[in-house]
């Protein structure tokens, strides 16, 4: 099963012959054996320098968190499991009350294992919140195009970009999107409040049941945020129309853009938010889909039953890693140390790669930044597909012992390649800085192979 080039600091899976369904067919994985802080150790030696907080912006505390790993294995003496719908438990109280402190202006936690859990559970109590009030007839959500809100059916169908949605379209819902208004293409946020307008005026603004989004996004536009303008105009809309706004915090609530919640930067008090990732901190499964006092109150004046249920939720073990996170999170201060050395970190960033040709913007809020490559020949233009930048950019990364995680969204018309700068909130300045010049070789590295390509006729 394991393969090698001959270094015994190359050991490597290969998808052909293991047991394992991954997510790549072709591809051959390294094998991690150990994690400490920002640091990964491979199965043949190979020390790797993890810029991405595990690879999905999960593990933002660091790996080998002895507070997280002791506060777990503490409750496992007591009671690790049962479900739900049965019966409550200390943990679940706690975390719930923590986080209603961290986030005042929500007053109700359900928890669940992950982020694609919390959104779907976000886009049913949306819907619940309507039928409990008479309004059975809003349904629809409207959302930018570029997004990524989870892997069910109905996250899926939250965005409007064919190519992950391929072939899955017949299972999906028809939901109105709205292009997003980054620099490209609408910085001031008028195009999109204008595309929010059309799509209300088409589907029936009494049909809508809520307006969903990042506040900053994650994978699909790393780092990037609508202007102030946009949030004032959409909660105006929202107070004349009725529907909901559904905020999809998975990738930034818990600290990560230098607040407890991205929205707590912004013009606007979204009605549900969504966490996940850095609330298990990558030591358990665990996500938490919250709402304000007037969605719960639609439903425990309604129907007063939300008949919604995974295995785990809200479970004692999971619970007890979430407290642990959350109380890590504040002793050590991270929060502030985060807001504090951001925008520097994005300053850092943005002045190593200066001068590469296959960079446009570099953008990002707090410890959640996002480079977008361009065509090197007329700096601006979308990249074609046959550059590959994104893979090089990985593979490189990599090469260089050094994990980030780039997309290739550009089949979908609204940005070129990207790659997400995610390092875990405890990263010290030193290991920022070696991250930050890691990247930066890789990046110079690939603009030179792409250069090379171009004068080759464009292929890969």
């Amino acid at each position: 099963m394991a393969a090698s080039n001959g270094s015994s600091s190359n050991v490597t899976i290969d998808a052909a012959s293991t047991s394992v369904f991954p997510k790549f067919l072709d591809r051959s994985y390294p094998s991690v054996d150990h994690g400490r802080g920002v640091w990964l150790k491979s199965t043949g030696g190979r020390r790797i320098l993890d810029a991405c907080s595990g690879g999905a912006m999960a593990a933002g505390l660091g790996h080998g968190v002895d507070e997280i790993v002791d506060g777990a294995a503490a409750h496992l003496g007591d009671i690790v499991y049962y479900y739900a719908h049965h019966f409550t438990n200390v943990p679940q109280e706690k975390l719930a009350a923590r986080l209603v402190g961290l986030a005042p202006e929500m007053a109700r936690v359900r928890f669940l294992s992950g982020g694609s859990e919390a959104n779907e559970t976000a886009l049913r109590l949306a819907r619940q919140y309507h039928v409990d009030r008479g309004q059975g007839r809003r349904w629809r959500v409207i959302s930018p195009a570029q997004a990524y809100h989870g892997a069910t059916m109905a996250t899926l169908s939250l965005v409007g970009r064919p190519d992950l949605q391929a072939p899955f379209g017949p299972y999906l819902s028809e939901h109105p999107h709205i292009p997003p208004c980054t620099e490209r293409f609408d910085p001031t946020g008028r195009a999109a409040l204008d595309a929010l307008d059309k799509a209300l005026e088409q589907v029936g603004p009494e049909s809508v049941s809520a307006f969903f989004c990042e506040p900053v996004s994650g994978a699909s536009l790393p780092g990037y945020g609508p202007p102030d303008a946009f949030w004032e105009g959409l909660a105006d809309r929202r107070d004349h129309h009725g529907f909901l706004v559904c905020f999809d915090e998975v990738v930034t609530g818990m600290g990560r853009t230098g607040s407890w919640f991205a929205y707590q930067h912004l013009p606007i008090t979204p009605d549900i938010v969504t966490i996940g990732k850095l609330l298990g901190g990558g030591y358990f499964p665990l996500a938490a889909t919250m709402c304000r006092e007037p969605v719960y109150d639609a439903l425990a004046t309604g129907s007063k039953d939300f008949d919604l249920g995974h295995t785990w939720d809200g479970a004692p073990l999971s619970c007890a890693v979430g407290l642990a996170v959350v109380d890590y999170i504040e002793s050590q201060g991270l929060v502030e140390r985060v807001a504090e050395r951001g925008p520097s970190l994005l300053g850092e960033l943005r002045s190593a790669l200066d001068g590469c040709s296959i960079v446009g913007e570099v953008r990002g809020r707090g410890f959640l930044l996002g480079i977008e490559y361009v065509d090197p020949r007329d700096g601006t233009s979308i990249p074609p597909e046959s550059l590959g930048i994104a893979g090089r950019i990985d593979t490189s990364a990599l090469d260089n012992d050094l994990v980030v995680m780039s997309t290739h969204p550009n089949a979908d018309g609204y940005a070129g390649d990207q790659t997400v700068f995610a390092p875990a909130l405890t990263s010290t300045d030193e290991e920022l800085g070696e991250m930050i010049e890691r990247l930066a070789r890789v990046v110079g590295e690939v603009d030179q192979a792409v250069w090379e390509s171009l004068a080759n006729g464009g292929t890969t």
